[in-house]
């Protein structure tokens, strides 16, 4: 009598704790594609990717800190993709910059090393920013990835660079997120760290598993769950992992309204910490909450193209390369033949056209894309015979835990808006500091792009010095592709009162020094209203 009384209490006790799990969806362990199905997708990644991009560009970082409104017009007409890729090349940095990397690929085999990566980025044509300066100003000067991304070397290591240019590594990859993600793992250190990388690997991930068939519930139901699954390959311990996973709550609790989702990332999100240029302002480029946009116009577009190009781009802050993302990862669950025949249109006059700095087109890259996947296939279990491509799906597993900027809270901006003409010292209290400004010529009259053809070069030599020890010299590049994104930074200094002085040892009559403002960080936050 009592072992029965025991297990009905069991029973009761265990109803009342527990909820109906549904079982998860279980990805098979191999699947087999025709050859043709494979490049449909593989077309459909990077159009989508092209399409976003073009559809993104007139709003890009125009609205910061808010949505673009339902009655802002943003245009798209038979053509627009031909025009913009001929008079607005510069517009594709997020699709001439993964070409980067496939170039090397293709040119020194799949298993080419980092440092070729490394090399061809830093050496390019195209101008860079944040991340992707901070890096390449980096690898100019002698340092090495991954040292070269890492926060303490990079000011912008949170920033979304990495994000916007590791699509190459899912669609590299059908069917193998961990994969994806270990391709790209070298590539984003050499500019990123922490959630900058995280960035691109969920992205990477997202468009390996967009190759997975689509089940018998619909499209929606498999954006969802690619997603979900992507994120299964960042530690839930991030606070990347907390944001998107936040806007997947918020999207089952506000399902139909994709504006409140919205407002909760903007509320518990939008606080920049490590990018010098978006703290204590409303511009944001850090990669979590910018990818939290790509997942926004994923979960709420449910499969529909145009919804996710109009959500993802109205969300704001990057808004061509969050686009940009979100169409190439659905182009590639769609594929390239049901993108919709609007968003299509003038798509085939611009396929032959090398994007600039490149000699490659999309043409040029769907045959890569192709053929590098089809080697990454067969280098993971899979193989192809014939016509037929058998993948060895993987199941996704979190990556190693790393974050930037730790015990570092910006308290104050000290505006200094001065020239440096020989020497400049300044006080400040916390644990750490950025100072902003940078080094050009003389001339205001010039652009940056003619300033850093007339001055290639030149370079200043400066020497900084924190409490009267000297903690490093460095050059300050006038051209602009080779210059130093931030001035000088230091973090994980002793809590307390500081003083930096910079010292120029080469003045000159044409080029100066400019100081913008000094960011300072303490080991505590403000504390909140």
């Amino acid at each position: 009598m009592k072992m029965l009384l025991l297990s009905v209490l069991m029973v009761t006790l265990l109803s009342a704790t527990t909820l109906p799990v549904k079982p998860p969806k279980v990805a098979p362990k191999t699947i087999t594609v025709t050859k043709s199905a494979l490049q449909n997708k593989i077309k459909g990644g990077w159009a989508g990717q092209l399409i976003g991009c073009t559809f993104g560009g007139p709003t890009e970082f125009r609205f910061t800190g808010t949505m673009i409104n339902d009655y802002q017009p943003i245009p798209w007409y038979n053509g627009y993709i031909k025009h913009t890729m001929l008079n607005t090349p510069g517009l594709y940095d997020d699709i001439y910059m993964d070409l980067t990397f496939v170039d090397v690929f293709e040119r020194k085999g799949i298993n080419a090393p980092v440092s070729e990566h490394a090399n061809a980025y830093a050496n390019a044509g195209y101008m860079l920013w944040h991340a992707n300066q901070a890096g390449r100003y980096n690898l100019l000067n002698g340092m090495k990835a991954p040292e070269s991304g890492h926060w303490l070397n990079n000011p912008h290591a949170d920033d979304i660079d990495f994000q916007i240019e590791a699509d190459f590594s899912g669609l590299m990859a059908p069917g193998m997120p961990n994969t994806a993600v270990q391709i790209g793992d070298p590539i984003g250190h050499i500019m990123n760290y922490g959630d900058g990388w995280y960035g691109g690997a969920y992205v990477g991930a997202m468009y390996s598993l967009a190759f997975l068939p689509t089940g018998q519930t619909g499209v929606s139901k498999d954006v969802n769950y690619i997603v979900r699954e992507a994120l299964k390959t960042i530690p839930a311990h991030s606070t990347f992992y907390q944001c998107i996973a936040d806007v997947i709550k918020w999207h089952e609790q506000f399902p139909n309204d994709w504006k409140r989702n919205w407002f909760e990332i903007q509320r518990k999100w939008s606080s920049e910490v490590g990018c010098p240029d978006g703290v204590f302002r409303a511009f944001n480029i850090d990669a979590k909450l910018n990818s939290a946009y790509i997942v926004l116009g994923l979960l709420y577009g449910g499969g529909d193209f145009t919804k996710t190009m109009e959500i993802s781009t109205r969300a704001g802050q990057d808004s061509d390369c969050n686009p940009s993302s979100a169409g190439g990862i659905l182009g590639t669950l769609l594929g390239y033949d049901k993108i919709p025949p609007y968003w299509k249109q003038g798509l085939k006059e611009a396929e032959d056209i090398d994007f600039k700095y490149t000699t490659m087109s999309l043409n040029d890259v769907y045959a890569m894309g192709m053929k590098h996947a089809l080697q990454v296939v067969e280098l993971n279990g899979g193989s192809v015979a014939g016509e037929q491509v058998t993948i060895a799906v993987q199941t996704p597993k979190a990556v190693r835990l790393e974050q930037a900027f730790t015990g570092h809270y910006p308290v104050l901006i000290k505006n200094i808006q001065k020239d440096l003409e020989n020497e400049y010292s300044i006080d400040f209290e916390g644990v750490g500091f950025v100072l902003r400004g940078e080094a050009k010529t003389k001339d205001r009259s010039l652009s940056n792009a003619a300033s850093a053809n007339n001055d290639i070069n030149f370079a200043f030599n400066a020497e900084l010095y924190i409490d009267e020890k000297k903690v490093e010299t460095v050059k300050l590049p006038v051209n602009f592709t080779q210059r130093r994104h931030e001035l000088f930074w230091k973090y994980q200094l002793s809590k307390g009162k500081h003083t930096i002085r910079i010292k120029l040892l080469n003045p000159d009559t044409d080029h100066v020094v400019h100081m913008t403002d000094l960011l300072v960080y303490s080991d505590k936050p403000i504390k909140s209203i």
